[in-house]
């Protein structure tokens, strides 16, 4: 047991340090090209202090015998994802080339597409992987729909709040946390949340057309959380009167045993 815990230290010495330092190089590579503010020195900073934190805690917990080449991916896009989150963060003073924020992000948004394929090809997929996955997604959506929020207004942060207020509401209501079942159509809603905020974020299109994409990207995200939302309340609520029967059961059993005495 003990070389298992020496090794899991090592593992996270070496494989989150290596993905906080290139976090520091690209900062420093922005920074150095574009003069960035400090508050994208700051924003970009405390995203890489942040992931290497919360990344070292979970493989402490999980101890995995490998980071696995899935996760490198993941832990690669995280970075690239801290990049477009302190370009975001500097934008509130000087707007980002938008061939370098547009690249960023769409490199970004099409490794999301590799990692998954990498864990079923190596064998290697692990639900802390997939919470990796999944969390560096959410933030990415979230940072975009700021972006976004500048020149469409605030309506627009409540695509990237949503899951997070999913999350919230699942503290207060035990049933949110239920397993869904696999869904193509959740899959492919959350997939075109980030095509649709990188096209109304890239300033290509006018006004009109940003606005209705932006809109577009919102109603799939409500459609699709609606849809799941249902189903766990549908769920939960035959899961209750199932057990509602089984007390009765249990109750009308016993009647006969209470009066018999």
């Amino acid at each position: 047991m003990a070389l298992n815990n020496t090794y899991d230290a090592r593992l996270v010495q070496q494989e989150t340090a290596v993905g906080a330092g290139l976090q520091i190089l690209l900062l420093a590579l922005l920074g150095t090209a574009l003069g960035m503010g400090p508050a994208g020195w700051l924003t970009g900073l405390a995203f890489a202090v942040a992931t290497w934190a919360v990344l070292s805690r979970a493989l402490h917990r999980t101890r995995p015998r490998s980071f696995g080449p899935a996760n490198r991916v993941t832990l690669g896009r995280a970075t690239l994802v801290g990049g477009v989150t302190a370009l975001v963060a500097d934008s509130f003073e000087s707007s980002p080339p938008v061939t370098l924020f547009v690249g960023l992000t769409a490199v970004a948004l099409i490794l999301d597409g590799v990692d998954g394929k990498v864990a079923r090809a190596t064998g290697t997929s692990t639900p802390l992987g997939a919470r990796f996955d999944m969390e560096v997604d959410a933030f990415l959506i979230l940072v975009l729909s700021v972006y976004v929020g500048m020149s469409l207004g605030p309506w627009t942060l409540l695509i990237g709040g949503m899951r997070y207020g999913f999350v919230a509401a699942a503290r207060v209501w035990s049933w949110l946390n239920a397993p869904l079942p696999p869904s193509m159509a959740r899959k492919t809603v959350a997939a075109l949340q980030g095509i649709l905020l990188l096209v109304a974020a890239s300033g290509y299109l006018p006004y009109a057309a940003t606005f209705g994409v932006t809109a577009l990207a919102l109603g799939l995200l409500v459609w699709s959380f609606g849809r799941d939302i249902l189903w766990l309340w549908r769920t939960h609520r035959a899961e209750q009167a199932v057990v509602g029967e089984l007390e009765l059961e249990f109750v009308a059993e016993r009647e006969p045993e209470t009066v018999a005495s």
